[in-house]
């Protein structure tokens, strides 16, 4: 299952199960978890651990040291989930000691060639990275969400769940859950109403979620009246709650 021409670390923890093609270098304190699947010319260092049933195709370099240049070899560490597929040419860069030590990414998301996840990032469960979109360092990508070719993120930047961005977005404040951005520099465009369709969400909800949109993000009302009718819609609907909440709790601004 590992090619005769990879080289292992001898201190490399490789399930039984994992193929690993030719011209592979899997490093010291680098732990791949069963039925992953790693093709050619692929760069592995650590403290790095992948989990089970990933896919990394040739080309990529996973667990590097960040590009940071306050970084001075720390041991910093990558954390990467279930069931992920790994396109030609992505870079995943461990974090730093200002950071927290970690970048972690969670399970069953799709990172297309030559996407970059930057130190200290936290990406969630079911994103979808189109080509060459970007992460700088310290951003949150929430689950489903779906970032199109080119999007470039400002650091520390939040991406909220179920949130689409445009091709080519530059991203530098939070994007809120379930809204769809484009444009450099990006602006809102409504709610993801596709997505959460495809998705199966109550048609209610997703009604709920574009009032709040419309109130919170697009007229940027703040009277009483507007906070208590989004009050009201998230009494009722969860997703309105969260929405409102992380659009409140930010520290860079949202969208507009």
């Amino acid at each position: 299952m590992i090619h005769s021409q990879a080289i292992i670390d001898p201190g490399a923890r490789v399930a039984e199960d994992v193929e690993i093609g030719p011209f592979c270098v899997i490093g010291p304190e680098v732990e791949i978890g069963s039925g992953t699947r790693v093709g050619s010319h692929v760069v592995i260092r650590g403290p790095t651990r992948l989990g089970r049933d990933n896919v990394i195709f040739s080309f990529s370099t996973i667990g590097e040291a960040p590009q940071d240049l306050k970084y001075d070899g720390e041991p910093t560490r990558l954390e990467v989930g279930d069931r992920n597929t790994i396109r030609e040419y992505v870079t995943f860069n461990r974090g730093t000691t200002d950071g927290g030590g970690v970048t972690r990414i969670g399970n069953d998301n799709l990172f297309m060639a030559y996407t970059h996840v930057a130190h200290d990032c936290e990406v969630g469960s079911r994103a979808i990275f189109a080509n060459a979109a970007s992460l700088a360092g310290h951003v949150e990508v929430g689950d489903w969400a779906i970032l199109g070719g080119f999007t470039c993120v400002h650091q520390f930047c939040r991406i909220g769940p179920h949130s689409f961005t445009g091709l080519g977005t530059v991203v530098t404040r939070d994007i809120p859950p379930f809204v769809t951005v484009a444009g450099n520099h990006a602006r809102p465009y409504g709610i993801n109403k596709n997505g959460l369709k495809r998705r199966g969400f109550d048609p209610a909800v997703v009604k709920a979620l574009h009032r709040t949109y419309m109130v919170m993000i697009k007229s940027r009302r703040n009277s009483e009246e507007a906070r208590a009718e989004v009050d009201r819609l998230a009494n009722d609907h969860a997703e309105v709650a969260s929405l409102r909440d992380f659009i409140e709790e930010g520290q860079r601004g949202i969208v507009r």
